[in-house]
């Protein structure tokens, strides 16, 4: 299994204003198909992180896209 994390660029529009970061876990097909789905479900639980695609290749090879918002932290105390 393989693991390839993206930042997503920045969208300006007036409609969707979310930004989000991908996962791509990329199983080959002689994986176990139940280490990938465990690995998926600790993503999700631990990770925060969300499906988003599921993709069956030729050959057997299978790619899954997990992603989660990033949140950006605002300061709310000056110290001087």
């Amino acid at each position: 299994m393989r693991e390839t994390q993206i930042s997503a660029p920045i969208v300006h529009s007036t409609f969707n204003t979310e930004r989000y970061e991908y996962l791509i876990i990329t199983v080959e097909p002689g994986d176990s198909i139940k280490a990938a789905r465990q690995r998926l479900g600790e993503h999700a639980e631990y990770g925060k992180w969300e499906l988003s695609r599921t993709v069956i290749l030729y050959g057997g090879r299978r790619r899954y896209w997990l992603r989660r918002r990033i949140m950006k932290v605002v300061k709310t105390t000056q110290f001087i």
